[in-house]
């Protein structure tokens, strides 16, 4: 505008020449003006200004300028502009009215797409007893309730019925290019956008996906959900489809009839679920996965292990029979156990191995459990993408929104280490939790709403579809394997018989089991579908049926030949050639040569290079009493620690810690990996680089929580016996927080299933001040989950027994004193012909105390760990003059050597550390006795009477000794330790008085 405005003023000025060329500029610039205007600022506003100004007051001072002016009236609002502040307003005409409607209609119809791309799912018909849906729950939170009414409820789109209403439906409307309902076409009648959009979102699958963050991904699912045709499947692929489900149902059928009072958590009602894995497992190998790493709840499961992982259906039918077991455990019911198959695909011509994780009744402890597996997998594999392992999870829907590992197990997802670069997780929705309706159980409307946290789309599909079924599996797989992230499949169905066949579940929900005693099963409602399509015939049906219940019957009667239970049989992760290449009574010395020491001592304290690595100045100082020490000959409990893990390395013995603040260690002992004080991000990794070739340590800190990480942990140290696995808490105390890990996986995993752990378990241990939360790892616990008959000694005489001890225990407890020990301890775990997990009571204030030190002659061959370490120093010498022998087990050590040595009683207290509680070191203990045979007998800890190692020793060791032992030990107390400083040096000052009474 102003461009024109000075063009008119300047072309008849008598000031301008007769050739200007800025005349000419003008002319060619005028003729864009309206589309380039390079003067819509300030000067151009102030110069528009000025000319109003004078055309309304008359001003005397501008007359002669403007008057000079000659041609028509110049005009500003015809060149007006966005910038312009014009004061007259050009009355709009009718095609402008038009034009701008029209656009408004376009952009309802873009919102009324998207809205039905981010909301279709609430009105999805995904309910197979059509009681419910998702909408329902929103509009019973309105106050008053709201009644729904189709599409114009409001729920899904606001602008059907308002902008959008009857009379549009016949117009045309293009389609934006973020949508694919139009196939080819690239416009289409309201009507059918309408009904295209209610096909893809609101048919038997509803899909939560546009709280993604990758916009690949939410473009990738629309490409498999919008396109006309997309849900369609071939006459082979449908006849396929069937043939699954013919097998899922009769199975459950013939349990039924077989045993019909037998309780097995049968999938009635949900049979379609066998064909979703099934064309899981089938894409997968198409898309290149080798092995897959399964977990489940109980429901479902013996016809997952048949029809999916392919477990001999005689093993199946023999556990329903009462028999010996061959092998000696507890064993487990049927429907918790695992097994694993190499698997032959015919679709693809490809092998894929199934494995079908052990599962307790703590529905979702399992799930960190196999996400470790897989984990553990890819990395024997190098599998660092994910390419060729991955793991399915499937959940309860009252377990998935209720337990708080599943938060934990999702939050793995994208963390770097702990990753599997993506699972399927699988939530067999019962729309009901033992008796508890939804509505009671959660606060949300899906299951699955704690699954959008983690940036996972969401496919809730309904069960009675088969063919819907099939197409959420596919869709699942293919997110997996191309995005490498976790995805969710909410699969709706019910149960047909309650919450086990026992259940009357009429007692608590009776209009819906009405309901349900209606229902078809979910292969004849498919048969009816295909007939009618002509896919199949009732001889094809018939000719299925049949095959299918021959071969039940032939299983059945092989299953009576059968005479002894094998529990081998249903192995999950075998380690295949270990035990049959070890000599089960032969365990490797563990000691190592002063070569090594001194290749690791050495590395240990050599800081990086400071021209490539600035470390804290702390470090340096560290670094440097570590230096003297090894030139001393003396570990600490840091360099114990390095000598045990780094040896391993060298030994091709892959080492995984773990744990909240592993890196550097809770108390800044470990320093690990140290951090660029100058570059973000920018690490050293201490023993990464100690030997060329050898094997991988995977120090990584974790994310807050120890049920989610130590069954994540649990689940790797099953993958392979040659690996050591550690987990380490912040402090013992927290452990209580994985409770149900340690009650149904490690102490009794190798009972229940044959399942081997060499995983170990650290937990600061010691009452120092810290009060009840930062004092006890509850060793007491432990102790008591022991599997040891206290009134059985066992043969003192045989050089092996303590070899024997150790395979027959169900887990090792020690509290070890010294780096030597911890050195010792740590490589037995490899050195062992088995595998069972420890628990480790580990030093706080002993990590950097000169009494845990150890010299480095402790660490060569010959030597070992010390289940107990006996007294060497004065009063060995003379041990008919002690007076008293001490018994204890870990820190209380310090206090009783210091106190001896102030008293100058060093002659007259002998001091026995018990360094492994459990199994407990009888022959040792015994000789000591023996050797100080004069003495009185006491035990000795530091915690409370009713907690700690007294509980689990008093009666071992007074059988073994035939006499009343004496305890030395703080009073009974609720709490594991004091807060109050004043009670915490009274309790001492009382325990040193009894130690020297």
């Amino acid at each position: 505008m102003a461009l024109t405005i000075a063009f008119q003023i300047f072309k008849t000025s008598p000031l301008r020449g007769p050739n200007s060329l800025y005349i000419n500029h003008l002319s060619k610039r005028l003729q864009s003006s309206k589309a380039e205007t390079f003067l819509s600022g300030t000067n151009a506003n102030y110069l528009e200004a000025q000319y109003l100004d004078w055309k309304n007051s008359k001003g005397a001072s501008w007359d002669g300028f403007y008057e000079s002016v000659s041609g028509p009236t110049l005009k500003i609002e015809e060149f007006e502009d966005e910038f312009s502040p014009g004061t007259s307003t050009k009355p709009k005409k009718k095609e402008d009215k038009e034009t701008t409607e029209r656009i408004k209609m376009h952009l309802a119809v873009m919102s009324l797409i998207r809205s039905y791309q981010v909301r279709g799912h609430l009105l999805a018909k995904t309910d197979p007893l059509n009681l419910t849906i998702a909408a329902n729950w929103l509009l019973n939170k309105q106050v008053p309730p709201l009644e729904l009414k189709g599409v114009e409820c409001g729920i899904v789109s606001r602008e059907l019925g308002t902008s959008l209403a009857e009379a549009q439906m016949d117009e045309v409307f293009e389609l934006p290019a973020r949508t694919y309902i139009g196939g080819k076409e690239t416009a289409l009648p309201l009507r059918e956008i309408v009904s295209r959009l209610e096909l893809s979102y609101c048919g038997s699958i509803g899909v939560e996906y546009m709280h993604l963050y990758d916009l690949d991904a939410i473009q990738f699912i629309r490409e498999r959900m919008e396109p006309p045709g997309v849900f369609d499947k071939t006459p082979e692929e449908k006849r396929t489809i069937m043939r699954r489900l013919t097998k899922a149902v009769f199975l459950e059928k013939y349990f039924a009839t077989k045993w019909p009072a037998e309780k097995r958590f049968g999938l009635e009602g949900g049979e379609s679920m066998i064909a979703m894995l099934e064309e899981i497992v089938d894409t997968s190998t198409k898309l290149g996965v080798e092995s897959i790493v399964m977990a489940m709840q109980h429901r479902g499961r013996l016809n997952m292990l048949v029809n999916v992982c392919r477990k001999q259906l005689t093993d199946i039918f023999a556990q329903f029979k009462p028999m010996e077991p061959k092998e000696p455990g507890s064993g487990d019911i049927k429907y918790h156990l695992g097994t694993f198959i190499h698997r032959f695909i015919r679709r693809t011509n490809k092998y894929i191995k199934v494995s079908m994780s052990c599962n307790p009744s703590h529905l979702e402890v399992v799930s960190p459990v196999v996400i470790g597996k897989a984990r553990a997998e890819q990395h024997w594999k190098g599998d660092s993408n994910g390419d060729k392992v991955m793991a399915i999870v499937m959940h309860g829907d009252a377990a998935f929104s209720g337990q708080g590992v599943v938060y934990e197990t999702m939050q793995l997802g994208n963390l770097k280490f702990f990753t599997t670069h993506g699972s399927i997780h699988i939530v067999c929705n019962n729309q009901i939790g033992y008796t508890t309706d939804p509505r009671f159980s959660r606060s949300v409307p899906y299951c699955s709403d704690v699954a959008k946290a983690f940036d996972a789309p969401v496919l809730h599909v309904n069960g009675d579809d088969a063919e819907a079924v099939a197409h959420a599996a596919r869709i699942a797989i293919e997110y997996r394997c191309k995005f490498k992230k976790d995805v969710v499949i909410d699969f709706v169905c019910y149960r047909r018989f309650g919450h086990s066949e026992e259940d009357e579940p009429m007692f608590t929900q009776p209009f819906m089991y009405k309901k349900i005693k209606s229902m078809k099963t979910v292969d004849k409602i498919y048969e009816e579908r295909l007939k009618a399509e002509g896919v199949v015939t009732d001889a094809d049906i018939k000719k299925w049926e049949k095959e299918y219940t021959d071969t039940l019957n032939k299983h059945f009667e092989l299953a009576k030949k059968i005479t002894k239970l094998s529990i081998m049989d249903w192995v999950d992760t075998p380690w295949t050639g270990f035990f049959e290449a070890t000599d089960p009574k032969k365990v490797k010395d563990t000691g190592i040569s002063e070569s090594a020491i001194e290749t690791i001592s050495k590395h240990f304290c050599k800081p990086p290079e400071p021209w490539a690595f600035e470390c804290h100045k702390g470090i340096h100082r560290i670094l440097e009493r570590r230096e003297k020490m090894v030139k001393d000959g003396i570990a600490d409990w840091a360099m114990g620690e390095a000598l045990a893990y780094g040896s391993l390395l060298r030994d091709q013995i892959h080492v995984r810690l773990t744990g909240e603040d592993v890196e550097r260690g809770t108390m800044a002992h470990r320093h690990h990996v140290y951090h660029h004080q100058g570059i973000d991000g920018a690490t050293y990794r201490v023993l990464d680089t100690l030997y060329p070739d050898q094997a991988k340590y995977s120090l990584h800190n974790s994310s807050l929580c120890e049920f989610g990480i130590l069954g994540f942990e649990v689940g790797y140290s099953y993958s392979s016996p040659y690996l050591l696995t550690i987990w380490e808490a912040q402090y013992g105390d927290f452990a209580d927080e994985a409770q149900p890990v340690f009650d149904t996986f490690i102490v009794n995993g190798e009972s229940k299933w044959i399942c081997q752990s060499g995983l170990v378990i650290q937990l600061p241990h010691g009452i120092d001040g810290a009060g009840p939360e930062h004092s006890s790892g509850r060793v007491e616990r432990y102790l008591q989950q022991a599997d040891d008959d206290e009134d059985r000694i066992p043969d003192l005489d045989d050089k092996e027994m303590w070899v024997k001890q150790l395979r027959s225990s169900n887990w090792i407890v020690c509290n070890v004193t010294t780096p030597a020990n911890y050195f010792h301890l740590m490589r037995r775990q490899i050195a062992l012909p088995f595998r069972k997990p420890i628990i480790l009571m580990t030093p706080k204030v002993g990590l950097k105390h000169p009494y845990y030190t150890s010299p480095f002659k402790d660490f060569l061959p010959g030597t070992c760990f010390q289940r107990a370490i006996r007294e060497s120093g004065p009063a060995s010498k003379k041990p008919k003059e002690v007076k008293k022998l001490i018994f204890c087990s870990g820190k209380i050590a310090i206090t009783i050597d210091e106190l001896r040595k102030e008293k100058k009683m060093e002659d007259k207290i002998a001091l026995c550390r018990i360094e492994q509680v459990y199994p407990f070191p009888y022959d040792i203990v015994l000789k000591e006795f023996c050797r100080y045979e004069k003495a009185r007998v006491a035990f000795c800890q530091e915690e409370h009477k009713n907690q700690g190692p007294w509980p689990f020793v008093r009666p071992r060791l007074e059988n073994l000794l035939g006499k009343k032992v004496e305890v030395i030990t703080r009073p009974p107390s609720a709490a594991s330790a004091t807060g109050i400083k004043w009670i915490h040096a009274k309790e001492l000052k009382e325990l040193k008085e009894a130690i020297i009474s």
